[in-house]
């Protein structure tokens, strides 16, 4: 029987790529459920429950630690790895970008080449490619390496050892923003913010994202697994057209409303320019001191542009994202409420 190993379960896309292979790719019946076994690292103190219910066999480790990687690859030649596993927003310092995503994915290429593996499928990220330099630009796939601050090196440091992998077939894909149900606690957040007219638009609001929604990702690391010319290959998978900041949030407001019935203020906290400028340098200043601020960061990118094509994909993939932002927000509202009201801000 054919062996998927998944790393990054039971989070947010880890989870969803073991329902993927199990049950089939959402709104892709191409894409069916297979028989495949999936095996799952999961930090020794996380709740595995979900993945239990799909089947998934649990193996308890960390990719920091290469001693707990042996059971993981016992018996894993010819499989298919998931490499899903990293840090966004860490809570012991910056330290941990390089632990977790740069080292942590060194580890874990070292036992897929001895575990003789078939297929290494590594999710990378937008960052490190960075911003976007003008408001109508795309990035492709031929964009050089220009990391924004320190997860964006980490993750740039992981996608150059896969890249320089010689013991198996490798494919990288980068995701940007994500979303979809799954979501961690900071996106529920984010929709009260919009709900309570707290959300901030800094600038004018046209700056453009991509956005990802997690069953479009799942596809397309499936296609990316399924397709032999995918090998050796970078690509982004995304939403099929960015949006802009503003779009985004004039979405969420409508869907919550008008799908979900909740009264929303209609208000928008506006910032200059200058906001995301100063948490930007406030933020690269504190993580060469290894300080780490959520809330600075993610305000230092409200004003900035990062956007990307998905051409490639679509072209040597067949990569067709079926959901968009609309029906992708009502889903992910749907799934957070569903589990109880929205949190207050």
């Amino acid at each position: 029987m054919t062996l998927s190993i998944i790393t990054g379960a039971p989070g947010w896309l880890g989870t969803r790529i073991v329902a993927s292979l199990k049950r089939g790719v959402t709104d892709v019946p191409a894409l069916g459920p297979t028989d495949r076994q999936t095996r799952c690292l999961v930090l020794p103190d996380a709740d595995a429950s979900e993945l239990e219910a799909l089947g998934a066999e649990i193996v308890r480790g960390d990719i920091t630690d290469p001693s707990s990687l042996t059971r993981l690859f016992d018996g894993a030649a010819g499989a298919t790895v998931f490499h899903a596993a990293g840090i966004v927003h860490p809570t012991r310092g910056t330290s941990q970008f390089e632990a977790v995503n740069a080292q942590g994915t060194r580890n874990m290429l070292h036992a897929a080449r001895a575990a003789k593996i078939r297929r290494f499928i590594h999710v990378s990220s937008n960052s490190p490619i960075g911003t976007n330099p003008s408001s109508d630009h795309m990035f492709d796939e031929e964009a050089p390496y220009h990391p924004y601050l320190g997860y964006g090196r980490s993750k740039m440091l992981a996608e150059q050892a896969v890249r320089a992998e010689q013991g198996f077939a490798w494919v990288i894909i980068r995701p940007p923003w994500f979303y979809g149900p799954g979501q961690p606690p900071r996106q529920s957040l984010f929709f009260s913010m919009i709900r309570d007219g707290k959300v901030p638009i800094v600038g004018s609001g046209d700056n453009r994202r991509s956005m990802a929604y997690v069953d479009n990702i799942c596809q397309g690391l499936v296609l990316c697994d399924r397709l032999a010319p995918a090998a050796g290959n970078i690509y982004w998978i995304a939403d099929r057209t960015p949006y802009a900041m503003t779009e985004i949030v004039d979405t969420i407001e409508q869907v919550l409303e008008q799908e979900f019935q909740i009264a929303c203020a209609h208000k928008r906290r506006r910032l200059p320019g200058l906001a995301s400028r100063v948490a930007y340098a406030v933020d690269a200043t504190s993580q060469r001191l290894g300080v780490y601020a959520q809330k600075i960061h993610v305000l230092s990118e409200m004003n900035k542009t990062i956007a990307c094509t998905i051409a490639k994909a679509e072209r040597e993939l067949g990569y067709d994202p079926k959901i968009a932002l609309r029906e992708g927000m009502k889903r992910s509202l749907a799934w957070v409420l569903e589990r109880g009201p929205l949190p207050p801000c």
